[in-house]
């Protein structure tokens, strides 16, 4: 009997990994010429965007555990995030943790006794409503922590962007080293992607690259065949699939399945600036670059919630971008030299980078829409938003799903 995964994302990764552990023959098919999806990184090794782990992303780090790429991921800022507010060019650290917050000097700008129990509250259930809602009693803390780190977990903006969602995310942080940030050292090409891949090689799965399912062959209410244009994939009684991919995917493969249907894209910037001193990770507020990712080889800045800054051409991002970096750096004393000119940039824009986290109710697909198929997919999980750990997470679901069925 064997199992087909479908997608090389972290999903399909993820899935393969646990199910080829528990001794199931894999087959692991993946249409672009390279395996990682979204997150994967870019042929020159450049890592796609500033993507971050935190303490709480329990099912990620698990994960790295897996494939031995553990201390491969750093964390930059231990003393607190280093923050430039660009608007009146203040410079401090603030505390990811509400440990931190005890002394004044890592609070977040605003924090008052009423933001605090605003901040209690949302991370309780209740009535949903948009983060910006939410805090509008308390905009010095919105702006300063609950709209950067709504951007950043849901790629939403906060006047659209699920205060439950939110919450969810708050209510993982609360344990203890919960809130540590973690960041790939060389990227998540070589410190998440490669031994992932490495590590199914052990175990005898490589992906079938270039292989895009065309179509499922549906007979008797099941998968009967994968066909994949040059070729068919015609399954026993017993295999099984496990469909690894994008929303947008699984709808064209499986019509009328309740799947997200409107996206929120991103754009990445890379600078090919060369620095010196360990990895950093920066926040700034009040300009277009949220996220500044600073390793020896480039300089990584991500915009969230990109709706308008995807657009940009190239050139124009980097004019517009650089000079905020240039700003971090120089605010934070990073050694190295930071010109006036942008030095040579490439823009990666994920236009359906994840769904829209709004208001509301979201689309609850059934993990097993056919007797002989799973789903998993970061949107495939609705009470998490759609992140690196979701991904992971629904591969793990998804086959232990099958493991069920199969027992």
């Amino acid at each position: 009997m064997t199992i087909h995964v479908v997608g090389a994302g972290l999903a399909g990764l993820s899935a393969a990994l646990a199910l080829v552990k528990e001794g199931q023959r894999i087959i692991l098919h993946e249409a672009a010429p390279m395996s990682g999806g979204r997150a994967r990184a870019l042929p020159d090794g450049t890592d796609n965007g500033t993507h971050a782990l935190l303490g709480a992303n329990r099912a990620a780090l698990r994960f790295l555990r897996a494939i031995g790429a553990e201390a491969g991921w750093v964390e930059p800022e231990p003393a607190g995030l280093p923050v430039l507010d660009l608007a009146d060019r203040s410079a401090r650290r603030v505390a990811l943790a509400p440990l931190g917050w005890i002394g004044p000097a890592r609070r977040p700008t605003g924090l008052s006794w009423g933001g605090l129990l605003a901040l209690l509250r949302l991370a309780l259930p209740g009535r949903d409503r948009s983060v910006a809602d939410t805090f509008a009693q308390h905009p010095a803390l919105l702006r300063s922590l609950v709209d950067p780190l709504t951007v950043a977990a849901l790629n939403t903006p906060s006047a659209e962007a699920s205060a439950q969602l939110l919450g969810a995310v708050l209510r993982r942080l609360a344990a203890p080293g919960s809130a540590r940030l973690l960041v790939a050292a060389r990227g998540l090409g070589p410190d998440l992607i490669a031994p992932a891949l490495a590590t199914l090689a052990c175990h005898g799965v490589s992906p079938r690259l270039g292989s895009r399912l065309r179509t499922l062959v549906l007979a008797e209410g099941r998968v009967a065949a994968l066909d994949f244009g040059d070729r068919a994939e015609r399954l026993a009684r017993g295999d099984q699939v496990l469909l690894a991919l994008p929303a947008w995917e699984a709808l064209r493969l499986l019509p009328g399945i309740a799947a997200p249907t409107i996206h929120a894209p991103i754009l990445n910037l890379h600078f090919r600036h060369a620095a010196t001193g360990p990895v950093r990770f920066l926040g700034l507020l009040g300009g277009l670059a949220q996220w500044v990712l600073v390793r020896p080889d480039g300089v990584s800045v991500t915009i969230s919630a990109a709706d308008q800054a995807v657009g940009f051409a190239d050139a124009e991002a980097a004019a517009l971008i650089w000079p905020e970096v240039r700003a971090a750096a120089t605010a934070f004393g990073l050694p190295g030299d930071w010109p006036l000119i942008p030095p040579p940039a490439r823009a990666v824009r994920e236009r359906r980078a994840t769904p829209r986290h709004g208001v509301g109710p979201r689309p609850h697909p059934p993990r097993r829409p056919l007797p002989n198929l799973v789903l998993a997919g970061d949107w495939t999980l609705p009470a998490l938003p759609a992140t690196i750990e979701a991904a992971i997470r629904s591969g793990e679901v998804a086959a232990s799903s099958l493991l069920r069925g199969r027992a």
